[in-house]
């Protein structure tokens, strides 16, 4: 009598790792949306983190002003924040109010903070403001992305 010899599969085959791929294609179909609109909106949130009146960069503002009595003019810009102590020609200046570089003032897709002081909104402080994900200005208009640290009327 003849042995018998039983052949145990050790590979896939290619139907099924094709099936399996397809599986995966469609399974990343749905997460991949998902996920960038999530990720987008973490950007919308560090952003209001750093403008709207308790962020970080109104708080260093404030900071600015309870050394110096005043807000940094808009031709100073938001760059004297990152200044030290005696780098500033003013003996109250207790700088850096902002740690980092450059990009410190920048929001999350790149684009510099806006800054206006005084304020044309907020008239006995300052304005400050991103153009949001599309980095352009489009105040006032329906749909708009812009994120400021007023509210508008």
């Amino acid at each position: 009598m003849g042995r018998r010899v039983c052949r145990r599969r050790s590979a896939f085959t290619l139907l099924e790792l094709l099936l399996v791929a397809g599986i995966l294609a469609v399974l990343a179909a749905f997460a991949i949306p998902s996920l960038m609109g999530q990720a987008n909106k973490a950007k919308i949130d560090i952003t209001k983190g750093a403008v709207l009146s308790n962020g970080s960069l109104s708080k260093a503002l404030d900071s600015y002003k309870w050394d110096l009595g005043k807000y940094p003019e808009t031709d100073q810009g938001l760059g004297i924040l990152l200044k030290k102590k005696g780098e500033v020609d003013e003996a109250r200046f207790n700088g850096p109010y902002v740690q980092g570089t450059g990009d410190s003032l920048k929001d999350p897709w790149g684009n510099p903070f806006e800054y206006r002081s005084p304020g044309e909104i907020n008239e006995d402080g300052y304005d400050l403001w991103s153009w949001g994900p599309d980095g352009k200005n489009d105040s006032g208009k329906e749909g708009s992305d812009d994120i400021k640290n007023w509210i508008e009327r």
